[in-house]
């Protein structure tokens, strides 16, 4: 936040594994410089010492209504997201700053190609020069109007945006193949698509505007860099799971903000494709139950 001169930041941490799941919910995350600590809502857990000279988290500051003079008070509400929070924590710590990086540069590596091959082909990007994952593609140049080419593209199982009469939206995640940016070119007319692809890939340059690109370290916690097969990482959370008090263990006798707890049958569907994989702008023939 401060790097760049903000004094607060919100967003979404759903591209941190967390499911499309038709829009919601995902996990959002809010950071502030220090100066503005006392105004965040809910409660803000520091590192500490213990009596035995260990490591310990404490809760540093609490903001609720129950527990301060409510005239002090900035949170009054109950939230049930830790289970979309450590999904996105557990995806930082599987992956690592390395991994995270790499992702990263690979989903704008393919937004730069398909932006390259398209203007090459008489499309207009009309946001070139300035994104990360996302393409605002013209389409008049080549006679063509948006809704021809999402018709095109979802016979081959793609989705695109339908902006105006003339414009389409394209976004890239990590899930996105060679084979799959070849379907989509196909679906704006262009032909010999994989030569296309490989040649802008071997020239390609970053997009991303001076100065948004990040250079200082992060996720520095030794976490972040010690589980990076399945086995390790089935493991560390078997070890989190000895140390919580659960209802396996016994009875729960806190408040009711502790008692939101999420079943097993409840977190199942998550990796269901028909629930995970719906994108909120999915067409309304798409999304019938």
């Amino acid at each position: 936040v401060g790097e760049m001169g903000f004094d607060i930041a919100v967003g979404s941490a759903q591209r941190f594994g967390v499911p499309m799941g038709f829009g919601g919910p995902h996990a959002g995350f809010i950071a502030t410089t220090s100066g503005y600590s006392r105004k965040m809502p809910g409660r803000i857990i520091g590192v500490s010492v213990d009596a035995r000279g260990k490591p310990a988290l404490r809760m540093a500051m609490q903001t609720r209504e129950q527990h301060i003079r409510r005239d002090k008070a900035t949170s009054n509400i109950c939230t049930a997201q830790a289970l979309l929070a450590n999904i996105a924590a557990c995806y930082a710590v599987y992956h690592g700053p390395e991994g995270l990086t790499h992702i990263a540069q690979r989903i704008h590596g393919m937004a730069v190609v398909t932006a390259d091959v398209l203007t090459r082909n008489g499309f207009t990007v009309i946001n070139d020069g300035a994104f990360f994952d996302t393409l605002m593609v013209g389409v008049s140049p080549k006679n063509k109007t948006a809704q021809e080419i999402q018709d095109i593209a979802s016979d081959s199982g793609i989705n695109v945006r339908v902006i105006d009469e003339t414009t389409v939206g394209v976004s890239f995640g990590e899930a996105i193949t060679k084979h799959d940016t070849v379907k989509l070119l196909r679906a704006f007319g262009v032909t010999h698509c994989t030569q296309s692809v490989d040649a802008a890939a071997s020239s390609r340059q970053s997009n991303i505007l001076p100065g948004l690109e990040r250079e200082s370290a992060f996720l520095t916690h030794p976490i972040f860099s010690t589980h990076r097969s399945e086995t390790q990482m089935m493991r560390y959370l078997r070890s989190l799971e000895n140390k919580d008090l659960s209802l396996n263990w016994s009875m729960i006798a806190l408040g009711s903000c502790t008692m939101k707890l999420n079943a097993a049958a409840e977190m199942a569907p998550i990796t269901w494709p028909e629930v995970s994989n719906m994108h909120p702008f999915a067409p309304p023939d798409q999304t019938k139950g």
